[in-house]
Formats: structure tokens, C-alpha cells, sequence
């Protein structure tokens, strides 16, 4: 073998043993390697459904449009509101009246015993002392015997009085009750009054708004969504081959499909759990195992949620749920994330 034969089979075989050490690095970067192009972009969405039913009678937002908390979204008629309200505070009105009687029977009640108690005693001296009288003097026996049925019925008098007292305080209780639960119902037909204008729980952008002027609204019946702009975050779905290399606050890019807008972020949490597609349990509550198995196994898909900051997207950028991206994690060293996992 010739010279340049001998260099030619050298340079081949350099060749052949660069291109398996990248072919071998590159598998392993694909298989292993802490990235996904498997992203997608979520967001908290509120369902904004009314607290009390009636007909629409205005929708001041329209489809997509940003709102701040406390903005209305839709309103309802409050006519029917308004008339509850009013008949709450009647009855409260009525209850009111109700517990002044009552203060006024309370007070005559005592009076009433006292008047009761002060002629018994009286009767009740008058009989003693003419009990005391001897037999056969001026005072007969029926005079006696009077004065004493005298006394007995004041003393009856006094304690019918008193009974009397304890009916008029429990009736001023209940009035007291009757008018607890007036003012609550004011308070009630307030708030449904108020319910009337269904306002944004956080701010964020109104999305499907499919309800018009003149719609009956049913309460607890969804009438929009609502995407919380400040709860944007991704879900990064990775191989369990690359979970490994994956720890709760290691620090993330994140390219977007849509003009490959870059973010920056960190792992959030991992998720514990899956659905097992294969062996899917039954109603039975018992295993029910696949009878066969695939020889060729992909790797699963573990959720990993990942928090980002949209305020540092570029501007004019747009951010929205579902969007897809690519997620590349940069683990941290050991001494980087000790203090971390030293948490509970």
C-alpha cells in the first residue's frame, strides 16, 4: 500500500470516527438534554357568570378588549332589584315599629307589677292585723276571713302581673329576631341590587363575549371569560429521560413560535402524576392490564410548569394561551440549588 493510499484510509477513518462522536453526541444531546419543543402558554381564565338573573340591559365591553378589576363587564335590570330592596326596608321599617311596642308593653308590664306587689302588701297588712284582733271583738269572723281572700287574690293579682312581664320581654325578643332578619334582608336585597352590575374579579382581557343587549341572563350561567393578565405562565411537557436534570427554580429560555419572541423564566414545580393510558382503571375499581405490550416504548411526558414574566416581553409582543414555544432548562450547579431543596 502506497503512501497516499495509507492517508487517504487515515483521513476516512478520522472522518467516519468524527461524524459517530457527533452522531453519538447528538443523540445524546436529543435524548437527554434538558430542552422541549413541546411549550405551551397558559393562562387563568375566569368564567364571569352573574349572581342573579334577569334581562341584559347593557354590555359596555366588547370581544378581546382589556379591562382593569372593577370594571363592569354586563349589566342587569335592576328594576326588580330595586323594588326588593325597597319592601326590605318597609319591613324593616315595620320591624322597627314592632320593638318600640314591645318597649312600651315591657314598660307597662312593669308597672303593672309594681302597682300588683304594692297592693299586696297592702291587703296582706290589712289581713294580718285583723287576724290578730281577738275572737268575739268588733271585727267578725267573715271580715276576716275577707281580708284575707283579700290578699290571697292581690297576691294572685301580683303574680299574674309578673307572668305578664315575661310575655311582653319574650315578645320584645321576638321583635328584636323580626327585625334581625329585616335588617339582614335589606342587607340581601342590597347586595343582589348590587349584583346587578357584574364587574371584572382581576384584570385581564374579555374574551368570547358572546352575550347582546336583551339576553336573559340566568345566574351562575357563564356569560364570558376573562384571561387573567397577570397569571401567565408555560407548560413544558419533557421526557422522563431528561427528568433528571430538572429541579424546582432552575432558570429556563423560552422562544415562541410566533416570531420567536424570547422569554426568560424558571421551573416552578414538576408534576407528580399522569394519566396511565395503557392500563386504564375500571369501573370495578380493579387493574385493568393491557394484554399486550409494545416492544418499542417512547418515553412519557412529564408536565413541568414553568413561570415567566411577560412585562419583559418586547414590545408590541403578544402573548396568548395556548401558544406554542421552545423551552431550553439550564441547570443549576449542586451548590446553587442546596439552599433550595433544603426547603420542605
Amino acid at each position: 500500500m502506497n503512501k497516499s493510499s495509507l492517508l487517504r484510509l487515515l483521513f476516512t477513518a478520522v472522518v467516519v470516527v468524527i461524524a459517530a462522536v457527533l452522531g453519538h453526541a447528538l443523540w445524546k444531546h436529543y435524548l437527554y438534554s434538558p430542552w422541549t419543543r413541546d411549550g405551551r402558554v397558559r393562562a387563568d381564565v375566569v368564567r364571569i357568570a352573574p349572581d342573579v338573573s334577569g334581562l341584559v340591559t347593557a354590555v359596555p365591553v366588547h370581544d378581546n378588549q382589556f379591562v382593569h378589576r372593577g370594571d363592569v363587564l354586563l349589566v342587569i335590570d335592576p328594576s326588580r332589584y330595586r323594588l326588593a330592596l325597597d319592601q326590605a326596608r318597609a319591613n324593616l321599617a315595620a320591624a322597627g315599629a314592632g320593638v318600640h311596642a314591645a318597649d312600651a308593653n315591657i314598660v307597662a308590664a312593669t308597672a303593672a307589677v309594681a302597682a300588683r306587689r304594692t297592693d299586696y302588701a297592702m291587703y296582706r297588712a290589712q289581713a294580718k292585723r285583723r287576724m290578730q284582733v281577738p275572737t268575739g271583738s268588733v271585727v267578725s269572723s267573715e271580715a276576716r276571713d275577707n281580708a284575707v281572700a283579700t290578699a290571697e287574690a292581690a297576691e294572685a293579682a301580683w303574680h299574674q302581673s309578673e307572668a305578664a312581664l315575661k310575655q311582653a320581654q319574650a315578645a320584645h325578643d321576638q321583635a328584636l329576631s323580626a327585625q334581625a332578619q329585616a335588617r339582614v334582608a335589606v342587607q340581601n336585597a342590597e347586595l343582589n341590587l348590587e349584583r346587578t352590575r357584574v364587574r371584572a374579579p382581576v384584570d385581564g382581557y374579555a374574551t368570547n363575549v358572546q352575550v347582546r343587549v336583551g339576553d336573559y341572563a340566568s345566574a351562575g350561567a357563564p356569560r364570558l371569560a376573562l384571561v387573567d393578565s397577570h397569571s401567565y405562565y408555560l407548560y413544558g411537557y419533557f421526557e422522563e429521560t431528561k427528568l433528571p436534570q430538572l429541579h424546582v427554580g432552575d432558570p429556563v429560555d423560552v422562544r415562541l413560535m410566533a416570531g420567536g419572541v424570547h422569554l426568560k423564566g424558571r421551573i416552578d414545580s414538576i408534576a407528580r402524576g399522569i394519566a396511565d393510558r395503557d392500563n386504564p382503571g375500571s369501573p370495578e375499581q380493579l387493574a385493568n392490564v393491557n394484554p399486550t405490550f409494545n416492544w418499542v416504548r417512547l418515553a412519557q411526558r412529564i408536565p413541568v410548569r414553568i413561570d415567566i414574566d411577560p412585562s419583559r416581553m418586547p414590545a408590541g409582543s403578544v402573548l396568548v394561551a395556548g401558544m406554542t414555544a421552545t423551552i431550553e432548562v439550564h441547570p443549576r450547579d449542586d451548590d446553587a440549588r442546596a439552599p433550595r431543596q433544603a426547603q420542605p
